[in-house]
C-alpha cells in the first residue's frame, strides 16, 4: 500500500529540549488520521516537519510520495497548511480573499471568481461572501482559512488545531468543512487538544505524549485496549487519592486516573465482575463511595489512562 503519510523514526529537538523522540506512523490516501495530545506533546513540531517548515534531526518521512527533506519542493507542490490562526486579508472581503489566492495561483479573473464562488459556496458562507473578513465570526474565519488551502486542491491537508479559541458551534461547523474535504478526495491530517473531536472525525488517532506516540488506532480501538468498562466512583467525601490508588493497584492491578473533580475516580476495566471486586475492596477498607456507574470509556479517559502508564507499556 502507499502510503500519504508513511514516518520512520522522525526526531527533532531544540537545544536541550527533544521535541520529537522517535516516532513512526503511517496515513492511509484518503483518510482523516488525528495526532492527539496536550499542548507541548510535539504534534505542531510534527506538523511542521512533514510540511517541510522545518526539518528532522533523524529518521525518514515521505509525504506524497516525496523525502520531505530531499525532495521537498516537490513535497510543497502536493500538500497545504491551515494553522491554529487564520492567514487572511481583514481588508478584503470573503470572496475576495480567495479570488486573491486563485489569481496567486495564475487563473484567470474569470476562473479565479469561478472558484472562489464555489469555496464560498461548499464551505456555507455565500450570506458573507462580500463581507470584510474584519467582520467576521471565529468560526467563519477558520472555514474560510481552511477554503484558502483548498483552492488548489491538496492530495494532503494538515489541519494544526483548527478549532483552537472556538465556541462549540463554531467547531462543529469546522467539522462539517473538515468532513467536506473527505468527501473531495483529500487526506487530512489533524493535530488536536480536544478528544471529542478526534472521536468523531478521525478514521484512525495516534496518541502523543512528550514526544513519543504512545498509542495508535481506531477510535474504538484505543477505548478497547484500556478495557472495556470504565468504572466512576464519586467519594462522600475527600479521600486520600494515593491510598485509593494504592488498594486497587495492589488487590486488582488496576490504575486509578483523576479529573478536575477531586471526589470523582475512574478505573479501567475489562469485565463488570473486576468493577465489583474493586468497589467491594473499597468498601471493605473504609473508604467512602457515595455513587458509582460503569460505562464505555471515552477518548478522555483513554488519554488519562495511556498516560498514566509508562510508554513501554502503552498499547500500539
Amino acid at each position: 500500500m502507499r502510503y500519504a503519510i508513511d514516518v520512520k523514526n522522525l526526531r527533532k529537538s531544540f537545544q536541550e529540549h527533544e521535541a520529537v523522540k522517535g516516532i513512526d506512523l503511517q496515513v492511509k490516501q484518503g483518510e482523516l488520521f488525528a495526532l492527539l495530545g496536550p499542548n507541548g506533546a510535539g504534534k505542531t513540531t510534527t506538523i511542521h516537519m512533514l510540511s517541510t517548515l522545518i526539518k528532522p534531526d533523524g529518521g525518514t518521512a515521505i509525504v506524497a510520495g516525496y523525502d520531505v527533506v530531499q525532495d521537498a519542493h516537490e513535497v510543497r507542490k502536493k500538500i497545504s497548511m491551515t494553522g491554529q490562526f487564520a492567514a487572511l486579508d481583514q481588508g478584503l472581503s470573503g470572496v475576495q480573499n480567495l479570488m486573491l489566492i486563485a489569481r496567486l495561483y495564475g487563473y484567470s479573473k474569470k476562473k479565479a471568481r469561478a472558484i472562489a464562488e464555489e469555496l464560498i459556496q461548499t464551505f456555507g458562507l455565500t450570506d458573507a461572501k462580500d463581507r470584510l473578513v474584519e467582520k467576521y465570526s471565529g468560526g467563519m474565519r477558520r472555514r474560510l482559512d481552511i477554503a484558502a488551502s483548498v483552492v488548489i486542491q491538496p492530495d494532503l491537508i494538515f489541519l494544526d488545531e483548527p478549532t483552537t479559541g472556538l465556541d462549540p458551534q463554531s467547531r462543529m461547523q469546522v467539522w462539517d468543512v473538515v468532513r467536506s474535504l473527505l468527501k473531495r478526495g483529500t487526506t487530512v491530517l489533524l493535530t488536536t487538544q480536544y478528544l471529542e473531536e478526534a472521536d468523531r472525525l478521525a478514521d484512525r488517532i495516534a496518541v502523543i505524549h512528550q514526544g513519543t506516540i504512545i498509542a495508535q488506532g481506531t477510535p474504538n480501538q484505543l477505548k478497547a485496549s484500556i478495557g472495556g468498562k470504565m468504572l466512576t466512583i464519586r467519594m462522600a467525601e475527600r479521600a486520600d487519592p494515593e491510598a485509593i490508588s494504592s488498594l486497587v493497584a495492589k488487590h486488582h492491578s488496576l490504575i486509578v486516573i483523576r479529573g478536575d473533580d477531586p471526589l470523582v475516580y475512574k478505573i479501567a476495566v475489562t469485565e463488570a465482575a473486576l468493577a465489583n471486586q474493586a468497589i467491594h475492596t473499597l468498601l471493605a477498607h473504609e473508604v467512602p463511595v457515595d455513587y458509582f456507574s460503569l460505562d464505555e470509556p471515552s477518548l478522555d479517559e483513554v488519554f488519562l489512562t495511556l498516560t498514566e502508564i509508562p510508554p513501554k507499556e502503552a498499547v500500539s
